[in-house]
């Protein structure tokens, strides 16, 4: 596996034969990733919500989730650009290819590719030995937090992407891999899609014993929301649990801030329960 990853690198190097000094970033994650290989020097623009880190606010925008200026970029004449690969719109992408833009993208999927990402920015942008000291770090923490929380006894949560629509995570959505690492036990885990939309009467029959819900900065949770839900284990015991919003979105290597942050706050319940 290490050697096929090793050839990757090379192979990834050779396409941008040079070290790129003029690179787009097109969504936020990307921005935080190059950012911290030492990569944020090259940077030229990046995507709307870049705020991670300060440097990156200075940054102009050129792309949202629905559209890419193509003029803006052209006129910017990037070496690189970084997409992210279900999260711009592909027609654009194919355009920029068209008009000899390189193009790689950033498709991070499961928790463990956060350092497979950083790996692969490291190589494409000239900064291999920073990228591969981030890459282990992150592994070794997340390897940890595995071993750690694993083995516990399941909790019942409701994850709240929103309230009005009622909508959570399920499958492969990432805040639901890290509550499988945190021993969640999620009720709509099964669910045919990632974000599922649900009717009260289902979160009512789960009957979670912690509501989890992403915040900005992780302001806390506003318990009134909830009172229509009376008759919920969470509701009934003010068991609400607020994590800062990027941790849980953003594919970075603060993830791992909200792994963390979920599996103490898990955990805590899971001892109140045990008591």
């Amino acid at each position: 596996m290490r050697f096929v990853f090793s050839l990757l690198l090379v192979l990834l190097a050779t396409v941008v034969q040079a070290k790129p000094e003029r690179i787009i970033a097109l969504a936020p994650h990307i921005t935080e990733l190059l950012f911290d290989i030492g990569a944020g020097e090259q940077l030229v623009a990046v995507s709307d919500f870049s705020d991670y880190p300060e440097g990156a606010r200075a940054l102009p925008s050129v792309a949202n989730y629905a559209h890419i200026q193509l003029e803006a970029v052209l006129t910017l004449q990037p070496d690189l650009v970084v997409a992210w690969r279900t999260g711009n719109p592909q027609a654009d992408l194919q355009r920029l290819k068209q008009l000899g833009i390189q193009v790689v993208y950033s498709d991070p999927l499961q928790l463990e590719d956060i350092a497979t990402e950083l790996r692969m920015l490291g190589a494409l942008t000239g900064h291999p030995d920073q990228a591969e000291q981030r890459a282990q770090a992150y592994e070794q923490e997340l390897a940890a937090l595995r071993d750690q929380y694993q083995h516990k006894a399941p909790v019942r949560v409701f994850f709240a992407m929103s309230q009005q629509p009622l909508s959570t995570i399920a499958n492969q959505a990432w805040p639901q891999l890290m509550l499988e690492l945190c021993g969640a036990d999620n009720p709509f885990a099964n669910n045919r899609n990632d974000y599922p939309q649900l009717g009260p009467e289902q979160l009512l029959l789960a009957n979670p014993q912690l509501i989890i819900q992403p915040t900005q900065g992780a302001q806390p949770i506003r318990s009134e929301q909830w009172q229509s839900f009376l008759s919920l284990d969470a509701v009934r015991k003010q068991q609400y649990l607020a994590v800062d919003a990027d941790f849980m979105y953003r594919f970075s290597r603060r993830s791992l801030l909200g792994v963390r942050a979920l599996c103490e706050g898990i955990d805590q319940i899971r001892q109140q329960t045990e008591y």
